[in-house]
């Protein structure tokens, strides 16, 4: 069930609504590594409020431990297209 609320759950919701976060996952209508991307920057502008560099880039990897460091650092820093 729980899984089952993350699915549906909206982490783009700060810049569209959950209704059309749902329809537009329904048809399959987002880049899978593009949302993981944006959540990744959103955690670690989070953080770095309360760590410094190192430790946010840590405890992101624990959320996603299949990242290597290096990989985590050039999301964060990536310019979004």
């Amino acid at each position: 069930m729980s899984n089952e609320k993350e699915k549906t759950r909206n982490p783009l919701a700060d810049l569209i609504d959950d209704t059309t976060y749902v329809k537009l996952q329904e048809f399959g209508l987002f880049n899978e590594k593009a949302v993981r991307d944006y959540k990744i920057r959103k955690m670690y502008r989070e953080l770095r409020a309360s760590m410094n560099a190192g430790d946010a880039i840590d405890a992101i990897r624990e959320r996603y431990p299949y990242l290597q460091f290096d990989t985590v650092r050039k999301i964060v820093y990536a310019v979004p297209k």
